[in-house]
């Protein structure tokens, strides 16, 4: 047995509520585009439409109805909820803040949070989180950081940033992991690093280090691996042979 919705107006969510003279205009529409409903969905299709009423849910019970309000409400309110209870609704505040005004948030209990900050915060205010207790943090400040800041985190413990440092070193300053303990970070070092210091890797235990590197040497270095164990280094090393020395640099 099916029923009919009910008429606009007289769905349950309408009785009491304010916007109720929205309905006409299809402002708002019970089961669709509805600030009263407990659907993310609904919320932001109403709050999208009708942004004006935004600020009047900044302080609503609701956490996801705070969070929502938050990306369309003025500026100015939002700044009141950057230590609202729920970390949803202040990453909502962190991706509306003017960069400058971040760093009160830079020490936000909650690592999404800070993330968000640190990829927005100025870049001068960016070294303060260089070190975060939460490597995905690091990780962010790392994709964001000046070269010359860089070598700061090169001896992170930690190798997911280490990996973004050799990803974003220039090339003649990669060299400073190229002792790296783990492969991931070695592999990144080998395929970016000057013909010169990629020689330093061929005899590297990693026989993926080994490849990358030979296709960085100078080619009479490549004449070192044409006996390595591994099949696909060794083609490598005689492909390096065949070609110039100007056309590896």
């Amino acid at each position: 047995m099916t029923h009919d919705p009910p008429p606009r107006g007289g769905h349950p969510l309408c009785a009491d509520c304010r916007h109720t003279d929205l309905l006409a205009a299809a402002r708002c529409i019970p089961g669709d585009r509805c600030v009263r409903a407990n659907s993310g969905r609904q919320i932001d299709r109403f709050l999208r439409q009708n942004p004006e009423y935004a600020a009047a849910y900044l302080g609503d019970g609701f956490w996801e109805r705070r969070a929502i309000a938050v990306r369309y409400a003025p500026l100015e309110a939002v700044r009141a909820l950057h230590s609202d209870r729920d970390e949803v609704v202040r990453r909502g505040v962190a991706s509306r803040l003017p960069p400058p005004e971040l760093k009160t948030m830079s020490r936000d209990p909650d690592r999404e949070v800070r993330i968000a900050v640190a990829q927005r915060i100025a870049a001068e205010l960016l070294p303060g989180m260089a070190g975060d207790v939460d490597y995905m943090v690091r990780v962010a400040v790392a994709r964001r950081l000046s070269h010359g800041k860089l070598p700061r985190l090169a001896l992170d413990p930690e190798r997911e940033v280490r990996k973004t440092v050799a990803q974003r070193l220039p090339a003649f300053a990669v060299a400073r992991l190229i002792n790296d303990p783990e492969p991931e970070v070695r592999r990144i070092v080998a395929e970016r690093a000057l013909p010169g210091d990629a020689v330093l890797l061929l005899e590297d235990s990693d026989w993926v280090v080994r490849l990358n590197a030979v296709q960085r040497v100078p080619r009479a270095a490549a004449r070192l691996l044409l006996d390595d164990p591994e099949p696909d280094v060794r083609q490598a090393a005689w492909q390096r042979l065949a070609e110039s020395d100007t056309e590896t640099s």
